[in-house]
């Protein structure tokens, strides 16, 4: 099958994204103000939930490569969520900590800059990448 035009899978990767920060907002949220964890571990745990949830909108629907082997395209987006987990937990520390922003605009900032800078073409042109160009 053809991969989607670079813009299409950008529009799709964004509502994924959205998507998938409504997963990891809610938990980060939920486990800071009614479990009382500390926000950096709660960052850590959304973020998970959310790259879950992503990897999942991205597969399918934003970059068409639901055909190709799971595992591959798993292990690849783990290595990039990875960076991505230490990318976000790392900024959110910092400006809360730092700056003394409140930690949900820092999850907010860090959030779009690492999405855009980071992940989306990591997820495009590595993780779901046609065979073709690997």
């Amino acid at each position: 099958m053809k991969r989607p035009h670079f813009w299409t899978s950008f529009s799709r990767a964004q509502i994924a994204s959205i998507l998938a920060t409504l997963v990891d907002f809610g938990l980060l949220v939920l486990l800071v103000e009614k479990a009382g964890l500390w926000y950096v571990l709660a960052t850590s745990m959304g973020a998970a939930a959310g790259a879950a949830t992503n990897f999942s909108i991205n597969r399918y629907w934003s970059f068409e490569a639901g055909e190709a082997p799971w595992r591959k395209q798993a292990a690849r987006y783990a290595a990039v969520s990875a960076g991505s987990l230490l990318l976000n937990t790392a900024g959110v520390y910092a400006l809360t900590d730092g700056f003394g922003s409140p930690y949900p605009i820092s999850k907010l900032v860090t959030a779009l800059v690492v999405g855009w800078v980071f992940n989306y073409p990591l997820h495009r042109g590595f993780v779901f990448s046609s065979p073709s160009s690997q």
